[in-house]
């Protein structure tokens, strides 16, 4: 089973990520920021590293569902290859900060990988306000994320709301995939423990029809 979290940046992707592979003994597959080589120089001059670094998402996510057939056990994944394509890239692309011939090439590589995937079994969507996603990045204290652009993170909100119906309508009226949507405006699930039981209470309805 593939299992994925999907969120904008400080949305709390990869604490839940966490949090739910303990909990349900999945194999977590990591978005591994860390280690990533234009992530900091993108955040430095975003229009120049545009392209490389949405290139070098697209490759390591598309490695990961490759692999993701292989597991012996269920698999939890930090983030999905069509949040890559369906906000990451068309929002730089909107603010002028990837070139169109890049940003044409890029749906062309994507639209060939899709052919060749299938959604996750269980997409959880953390939905949160600017606000919330700013105060979070903040709490965490990633150097290189301290430029961040409020108009950056608006513009991916925007775009993820968007994308959510879009997969709704393509993925999950077709019974292909499962979603899951969670207001972290409200639901502090790396802060209290109700919280997080109640992700796990929709998880089991979603994934066992358990409580449901």
């Amino acid at each position: 089973m593939h299992i994925a979290v999907s969120g904008n940046i400080g949305s709390g992707k990869t604490t839940l990520t966490g949090m739910l592979a303990k909990h349900f003994n999945w194999e977590p597959m990591y978005e591994n920021t860390d280690n990533n080589p234009y992530l900091a120089s993108f955040y430095e001059d975003m229009q120049r590293w545009s392209f490389n670094l949405q290139i070098y998402f697209l490759n390591k996510r598309f490695r990961q569902i490759v692999d993701i057939p292989k597991k012996k056990k269920h698999t939890i994944q930090d983030r999905t290859i069509y949040e890559d394509a369906h906000i990451f890239a068309p929002n730089l692309h909107n603010m002028g900060l990837m070139a169109s011939r890049d940003f044409e090439n890029y749906k062309s590589l994507f639209e060939l990988m899709s052919s060749f995937i299938q959604p996750p079994d269980l997409l959880i969507y953390l939905q949160a306000d600017t606000s919330t996603l700013v105060a979070q990045i903040q709490k965490r204290g990633r150097n290189y994320e301290n430029s961040i652009r409020i108009d950056y993170l608006q513009g991916l909100n925007k775009l993820y709301e968007q994308w959510i119906t879009l997969y709704e309508q393509q993925y999950v009226r077709a019974g292909q995939s499962k979603l899951l949507t969670i207001d972290i405006n409200t639901i502090k699930f790396a802060e209290k423990a109700e919280d997080f039981g109640t992700i796990i209470e929709k998880i089991n309805a979603e994934l066992f029809g358990l409580f449901k």
